[in-house]
């Protein structure tokens, strides 16, 4: 029986051991040729001298590279708590039943169906310019004469990190959603039978028996926003003066405007490093919610 079970098994590897290999070299190439670009001063067309690390030392001492990574770390915090609390907060009303409720949470995927380009573009004729509806609705409340959304610094990173939560908080409503049809409603029951309010309630259950999914969305909305580039380069392209620049948009600029790539590929394997610290840090939250549970 055991000897059966073990030729199962090696069949088994041997039938996925071609796959396994074919997808290690599609992945393996690529990072391959992105670590020996870091260490060159190339160009687009050619491969340069060797550097060492000395692109990292570039990368590293240049201002904008920090304000770039502070913006990211304002952008990543701002839009996955931001996303991730209206989308819990609508999953919640979700679960109760009002006329309208099916056709209401269509509208509300909306955000996240239409494309980047069709809902940068609405963003950006609202808000872009003093003759844009936001604007002007200011201007006749009397709370400023000439308010850019997208031209003042300040302005523009709120304005960023509000449309990333707008389009990204369908996703977190659909996980939230399911997490919470999870729990037993004979829970709920019992804790109004004991008088908890409807605070204790959402603490003391809702949250803690949807942590897990919570965390995994936490994981996935960072991997999301630390690599989003459509959402801030559509809607400002990094500026006014890089207050919106984030280290992808950063990255990009270093390859494809200032021709580079050496520099701007290391930028990129920093941020596949910040990404793993995330993921491992979110990863062990994972891990001590099912260790409580």
């Amino acid at each position: 029986m055991k000897g059966g079970s073990r030729r199962t098994g090696f069949t088994y590897s041997s039938l996925l051991l071609p796959s396994l290999v074919l997808v290690a070299l599609i992945n393996a190439y690529p990072l391959v040729y992105a670590v020996n670009a870091s260490l060159h001063d190339g160009s687009l067309i050619q491969q340069g001298d060797f550097v060492g690390l000395g692109n990292f030392g570039s990368v590293l001492s240049d201002p904008a590279f920090w304000a770039s990574t502070r913006f990211t770390l304002i952008f990543v915090v701002a839009s996955v708590l931001g996303s991730w609390a209206l989308g819990t907060v609508l999953a919640l009303i979700l679960r109760i039943r009002f006329p309208g409720r099916s056709l209401f949470r269509v509208l509300l995927l909306l955000p996240w169906i239409v494309p980047i380009v069709a809902t940068s573009t609405s963003w950006a004729f609202l808000l872009g310019t003093s003759s844009g509806a936001l604007p002007t609705l200011f201007r006749n409340l009397g709370l400023g004469d000439n308010v850019l959304f997208l031209g003042d610094p300040v302005l523009a990173q709120i304005t960023v990190c509000v449309f990333k939560i707008w389009i990204s908080f369908p996703f977190t409503l659909l996980m939230m959603g399911s997490a919470l049809e999870g729990i037993d409603q004979n829970i709920y029951e019992a804790a109004r039978v004991d008088g908890a309010s409807r605070w204790q309630q959402f603490t003391r259950i809702t949250l803690p028996m949807t942590a897990r999914t919570t965390y995994v969305t936490w994981i996935l909305m960072a991997i999301f926003t630390i690599n989003d580039f459509p959402s801030v380069w559509l809607l400002t392209g990094g500026g006014p003066v890089g207050a919106t620049q984030t280290m992808v948009v950063y990255a990009y600029n270093l390859v494809f405007s200032e021709f580079l790539p050496g520099l701007g590929i290391a930028v990129a394997i920093l941020i596949t490093g910040l990404l793993v610290v995330v993921s491992v840090l979110l990863y062990r939250m994972i891990r001590r919610s099912f260790t409580i549970a």
